[in-house]
């Protein structure tokens, strides 16, 4: 990575924000720790001040895909090689695993690196595809029930869930399905932001082990998954969904049949293989349902609610004593009684009038004719590249993605294997290609860290917990996006930046502003000094649950190439670029280290001394553009 390579995803403000960042919150940190001639601690110093609004957020619906170049017909989709033949061979180096690894997990490890060195590129794909990962339901399960052991009255929640989440984001060894899991949990989206699920957390558990548990089966069963889960049910509203009734004046709830097309299955416009629009003849997009195809879907998704031995009114109602225990994860199930039996039109398919009501027919054949469209391997696999390597892939990447989408039937493992191992992802030429790469959302930043630095849960539970505020902490939390829509959009485009200027979707950017900017800075500047989350399960612990070592970096801090060398190839997997080295160099070398004196009673001045130049090296890479872009 260079300083040319990151300049064309950065806001024009966003390096000198963050540098000025990195020089305030230097400051604050030596202060905070004794650094330079001793001391004995004290509190944190915040950097920045108030709250600014996100710079471009975007206000309209999702544009999918960006837009087709060129005037006219956009051009069918790229013919030629099989995406087979694009794979790269070899023995991928170092630097090589560090990049690919940062694309497929939620951060490198020394010990993923030498998996990767020793097995290449496919063979370690294939371990991962063959490892199932824990489960967060159970992880919930466990919390719940010893929370009731303690004190029958109170309940596992939401920090639970994230508890789980931290845990096998941060140490499973199935980290590809994790990070697959986690890019689908942001395409098919549930929030517990939703006051319908905020409460239902073990559903949203059991949510996110059913993403995962499909991350490398056929996109038909993600989307029946999706469909038929009850936590989707419940924040799209169409668990207990009645069919309509004319006399009454009441139409099937349209919600989840409006977004199972917008935004996990087709978008708003038809599109070529490669991702580009398909035009008229008047050169504008051409809408891929309009709302009479809404309100054909609506019908389909009529009469479905909990699953249990039976389908009596009650328990389609979740009245008492018709609640089945596991009736928050098992898939919903249809009840005759409540579904449309009326004909049912959608993009261009028809299912007929029925004298009986048959609910799961009416679903096969409304998924099958959605998971058959031909939007859905450019559509899906664009967000999937997004997600995992770049945010502007080109057209020709998008084609051969969704070429192996459609050639295999669908098949998610062959989709995710053409992402990770294609040209450009593995290719040295998008290394100094302005308009590769992403921010790194900062969710990841954060788990990029905690791997990276060999992070440890005191509590084992990994608590971690809510992040949602942009001037204190990530202003993400997993599972809590503010809509549908997620925390960004794949085809935003941030007004006022370079990126901007050049047409290139950046949907990370959509969670950047100045807040943000020293929020981030804060929050890594706080946990690299005293750890991240709370303290203990009963926050009465002496530290913050979460701790990195940095060990290693304070026994050379007395060396400050060596340490700032060390810094930079634990968290970026290679050296500094010149710059960046400049400055850290410049940075650690300001806080002095006090000879030794013979009776040792300056002792703790130099530990802590040295304990500042790790810091202070450690977090201001962590705040540098050369680790939040993504290359």
């Amino acid at each position: 990575m260079n300083e040319v390579s990151t300049t064309a995803l950065r806001r024009p403000w966003f390096h000198r924000g963050m540098r000025w960042v990195a020089v305030a919150a230097t400051a604050g940190l030596v202060a905070a720790c004794g650094g330079g001639g001793g001391g004995s601690g004290g509190g944190e110093t915040a950097v920045g001040s108030g709250a600014s609004p996100a710079v471009g957020a975007d206000s309209g619906p999702p544009a999918g895909n960006a837009p087709a170049t060129g005037g006219g017909v956009a051009a069918p989709g790229p013919t030629g090689p099989s995406v087979e033949a694009s794979y790269p061979s070899g023995t991928p180096t170092r630097a090589d695993a560090v990049r690919f690894l940062t694309q497929a997990t939620f951060g490198a490890t020394p010990a993923d690196i030498e998996r990767v060195l020793a097995l290449g590129y496919q063979g370690w794909l294939d371990e991962q595809f063959a490892r199932p990962g824990g489960s967060l339901r159970s992880s919930w399960d466990a919390a719940h029930a010893a929370i009731q052991a303690a004190d029958a009255t109170k309940s596992a929640g939401q920090r639970e869930v994230l508890d789980a989440f931290y845990r096998e984001a941060v140490t499973t060894d199935a980290q590809l399905r994790m990070r697959v899991a986690f890019a689908l949990s942001e395409i098919f989206v549930v929030s517990f932001q939703n006051d319908a699920v905020t409460n239902n957390t073990r559903a949203v558990a059991a949510y996110m082990d059913m993403l995962r548990g499909n991350a490398f089966g056929s996109y038909r069963q993600v989307l029946e998954g999706v469909a038929l889960h009850p936590a989707m049910g419940l924040y799209l509203s169409h668990l207990r969904n009645q069919k309509e009734n004319v006399a009454a004046g009441r139409v099937p709830d349209e919600n989840f049949a409006r977004e199972v097309m917008q935004l996990f299955s087709i978008g708003l416009h038809q599109l070529n293989a490669d991702g580009s629009r398909k035009l008229d003849g008047n050169g504008a997009p051409i809408a891929t349902y309009t709302h009479d195809d809404i309100a054909g879907l609506a019908k389909v998704f009529t009469g479905f609610s909990y699953a249990g031995p039976d389908t009596h009114n009650n328990r389609f109602w979740g009245a008492t004593g018709y609640q089945d225990p596991d009736r928050l994860w098992k898939p919903m199930q249809g009840y005759s009684q409540f579904h449309s039996v009326s004909e049912k039109r959608f993009l261009g398919a028809v299912v007929p009038a029925q004298g009986t009501a048959q609910p799961a027919a009416s679903l096969k054949a409304a998924l099958d004719t959605l998971a058959a469209h031909p939007n859905v391997g450019p559509f899906i696999g664009r967000q999937l590249i997004q997600r995992l390597v770049t945010s502007h892939p080109s057209p020709a990447y998008v084609g051969r993605v969704s070429a192996a989408f459609t050639g295999s039937g669908g098949d998610l493992k062959a989709t995710v294997k053409a992402i990770l191992l294609d040209s450009e992802a593995r290719g040295s030429a998008a290394l100094a290609d302005p308009a590769f790469g992403k921010l790194r959302e900062p969710v990841l930043r954060l788990t990029a860290t905690l791997r990276a630095l060999g992070a440890t849960s005191d509590s084992g539970s990994w608590l971690i917990s809510n992040t949602d505020d942009a001037a204190t902490a990530l202003g993400q939390t997993p599972l809590r996006s503010p809509s549908v829509f997620n925390f960004f959009r794949p085809g935003y485009v941030a007004p006022g930046t370079l990126s901007g200027a050049a047409g290139m979707t950046t949907p990370e950017l959509q969670l950047t502003h100045e807040s943000s900017v020293a929020g981030y800075a804060n929050y890594m500047r706080g946990g690299v000094q005293s750890g991240w989350g709370m303290q203990g399960l009963d926050g009465k612990a002496a530290r913050r649950d979460v701790q990195v070592d940095l060990s290693g970096e304070e026994a050379v801090a007395d060396r400050p190439d060596e340490l700032v060398d060390r810094v930079a190839a634990r968290l970026m997997g290679a050296a500094a670029p010149a710059a960046l080295r400049g400055e850290l160099l410049t940075a650690v070398q300001s806080v002095a280290i006090p000879a030794a004196r013979a009776d040792g009673s300056n002792a703790t001045q130099i530990a802590n001394a040295r304990r500042n130049r790790a810091l202070i090296a450690t977090f201001l890479v962590l705040v540098s553009p050369e680790f939040l872009v993504q290359k």
